[in-house]
């Protein structure tokens, strides 16, 4: 049996209060966690460690640190933009569950006192995120012009009016239970519907049998079609193009022996899980992963390696959907069993977006920067437009001098980017 050589996890944020996104441009608004998400995702998070981080598991990770996290095996990213306080917070829970607090988490002074981590031994470990608001990786979605007009392309096609004109009589009963909000099917109400059925208890107990399930139908479809394409590099999987950078890269890590990784945890949203899904042609013989997947659902990715003389490596997919469900295999690309991890990099490197530039093709910007990264390259480009206009102007000023036969001093400025950006004179 192969020995599980490393993982990748991507992760859905757990339970959070109601979340509204622009149905025309898909700009978020604030949302928050909930007790029931940390718990969610603590779940998650243990079922994780029971899977992977037990020896006596058959999906056992080869090489890892069970009992106290060894920072250089295990990163993790969670998404900044949107739903992004939600997703750390559930980052962290699971955190919680995959690596528990241990008393051993102890070190001891010159003096000889020894010093426990609060809580019992509770574990830090690093979480990384973008900038907010600058998510390319994980919420590529927003302020890009080509998905804006993918969407409008789903709003006018012929599948998406004649689901609307099916599901004209539910929007119509279920106006009494959303309070004013817009009952078109362009703007998905379930959000507001789940998240007033689980906190509400008033609600629960007014809306009519059936209800919570027609909207999850009709939200499955609408966001389905929304964060999915026909082709592999097309902008409606710009969701998973994006991610895909980051599960590429890490598997390459994993691969190379002399590289400590062993587990990569992605805490992102719901948005990538149904681009990934159609990208691997998972959708295929499972058409019900067409869908938003529960909070607290994972992804996983297990890099198998044969015992010698076996030197290929082949890649397993799993998914849990849910805190309800256990990991389930998928085939991908109508692969019967594991795929050769050269296969899969080779079947997907080049839809990957590993840049702002490549961001910004495939969204069809083609003027300026966004982000701060691009904000600071633009900040320099400016700099030195205005330096050299400075010594243009410096130069010019020495030559009208001179040719006035005057021998006044010249005050030269040099321009200099700081940290602040500010212009200093020398």
């Amino acid at each position: 049996m192969p020995d599980v050589h490393g993982v990748l996890i991507i992760a859905r944020n757990g339970d959070r209060t109601e979340f509204y996104q622009d149905p025309y441009t898909y700009e978020p608004s604030f949302t928050d966690s909930t007790p029931l998400g940390a718990v969610e995702s603590y779940q998650l998070g243990s079922h994780l460690r029971s899977t992977y981080l037990n020896p006596s598991s058959p999906s056992h990770i080869n090489g890892i640190r069970a009992d106290l996290v060894q920072n250089d095996q295990v990163v993790v990213h969670a998404k900044a933009g949107g739903e992004g306080t939600a997703v750390f917070d559930s980052a962290i829970a699971v955190l919680q569950g995959l690596f528990p607090p241990n008393p051993n988490n102890v070190i001891e002074l010159a003096n000889g006192t020894k010093i426990v981590t609060p809580l019992g031994g509770y574990q830090y470990i690093p979480v990384e995120m973008a900038p907010s608001g600058v998510d390319r990786a994980l919420e590529p979605w927003t302020e890009c012009p080509a998905f804006e007009q993918h969407i409008k392309g789903v709003y006018a096609s012929h599948g998406f009016k004649e689901v609307a004109g099916s599901a004209g009589h539910f929007f119509g009963a279920v106006r009494d239970y959303v309070f004013g909000r817009p009952t078109t099917f362009e703007n998905a109400i379930y959000d507001f519907m789940n998240s007033q059925l689980t906190h509400n208890q008033t609600y629960a107990f007014r809306l009519p049998p059936t209800f919570i399930e027609q909207a999850r139908g009709y939200a499955n479809y609408h966001e389905n079609a929304i964060f999915a394409d026909k082709e592999t590099g097309g902008i409606g999987n710009i969701a998973g193009r994006t991610i895909l950078h980051t599960i590429l890269h890490s598997l390459q890590r994993i691969t190379f022996d002399e590289d400590p990784l062993r587990l990569l945890l992605l805490e992102t949203t719901y948005q990538p899980f149904i681009s990934l899904f159609h990208m691997l042609e998972m959708v295929n013989e499972h058409p019900q992963l067409a869908a938003i997947p529960n909070h607290a659902s994972a992804l996983a990715f297990e890099l198998l390696r044969g015992p010698p003389p076996e030197l290929r490596e082949f890649l397993r997919v799993k998914f849990k959907n849910g805190t309800d469900e256990d990991f389930q295999t998928y085939p991908i690309f109508g692969h019967k069993g594991d795929i050769a991890v050269t296969e899969f990099l080779y079947r997907l490197e080049n839809f990957a977006i590993s840049s702002q530039k490549q961001w910004e093709s495939a969204c069809g910007i083609n003027h300026g920067y966004f982000g701060i990264t691009s904000a600071a390259e633009n900040m320099n480009v400016l700099l030195a437009a205005f330096s050299a206009f400075m010594l243009l102007g410096v130069f010019a000023l020495s030559w009208f001098k001179r040719r006035r036969g005057t021998s006044a001093p010249v005050r030269v400025v040099h321009v200099v980017n700081n940290e602040k950006g500010r212009l200093l004179p020398q």
